[in-house]
């Protein structure tokens, strides 16, 4: 760690919990945030500005107008731009000493089993179920942590799931995959801006808790969040020894 890096992430060092040794770790860590959208945009921010090295931003879309209501890495101006160029841009910015990837399409489970062993830890930040199961199936088979969120009109949740620990369930476990699912986008039903700011906050959060190895993360716990009444709820989940996903993995 330079001077420079000393100077800019002090505060972090300053904290008895992180300290250099964590801080080191953010820098040689890479994060791949799936989905530079509302849930994306807080937690590759908070993340590129905390300092982890590296970042693969992945996504297909580009900045709409109705997007910049909370998606905060873009502005007017990014409006026809990739979302993942805009995103760069926006974390080159906010931090020039982390490496950001721009990756322009939609994951699949070909892609995701070429790249997921090289990341230290992966957030789930789309809205989309099917790809929630492919990513989850991804870092299952490779035993890379992820960190998953959602977030709809007023409602939230996050969980995270670290498959380093035999105990830990995955995203199917909770979701099963062949359970019915009625997609519903904020497209349709609308997302208040604030609860995909605390929701990607909150990744971020327990992405540097897994990195830099203090704390307790949420691996076992689904938080949910009522914003409309300031509320939150905490369910205890179980891996399930009959998970199509994990379920070999763990009777290994």
């Amino acid at each position: 760690m330079n001077d420079e890096q000393l100077l800019r992430y002090s505060r972090h060092i300053l904290v008895d919990e992180i300290g250099i040794e964590a801080q080191q770790r953010f820098l040689d860590a890479h994060v791949l945030v799936v989905g530079a959208g509302g849930l994306g945009s807080p937690a590759a921010m908070y993340l590129a500005a905390s300092g982890v090295g590296e970042i693969t931003l992945v996504d297909a879309d580009t900045v709409d107008l109705t997007n910049l209501q909370r998606q905060l890495l873009h502005v007017t101006a990014s409006v026809g731009r990739p979302k993942v160029e805009s995103g760069r841009d926006a974390l080159g910015a906010l931090n020039p000493g982390v490496r950001v990837h721009a990756v322009e399409q939609r994951v699949d489970g070909a892609w995701l089993d070429e790249n997921v062993p090289r990341m230290t830890v992966v957030l789930d930040c789309t809205d989309n179920f099917a790809t929630r199961h492919m990513i989850n199936t991804a870092c299952v088979a490779h035993g890379v942590p992820l960190v998953s969120g959602a977030a709809l009109r007023f409602d939230g949740q996050i969980s995270t799931f670290d498959f380093r620990s035999p105990q830990s369930p995955c995203y199917a476990c909770v979701f099963p995959p062949d359970q019915p699912f009625e997609e519903v986008a904020c497209s349709t039903m609308g997302v208040f801006a604030p609860t995909v700011g605390i929701i990607g906050a909150m990744q971020a959060a327990e992405a540097l808790r897994v990195i830099g190895g203090f704390g307790q993360t949420l691996e076992g716990r689904l938080m949910m969040l009522d914003s409309l009444r300031m509320e939150w709820n905490t369910m205890r989940i179980a891996r399930q020894p009959a998970c199509p996903v994990c379920g070999s993995r763990h009777a290994a």
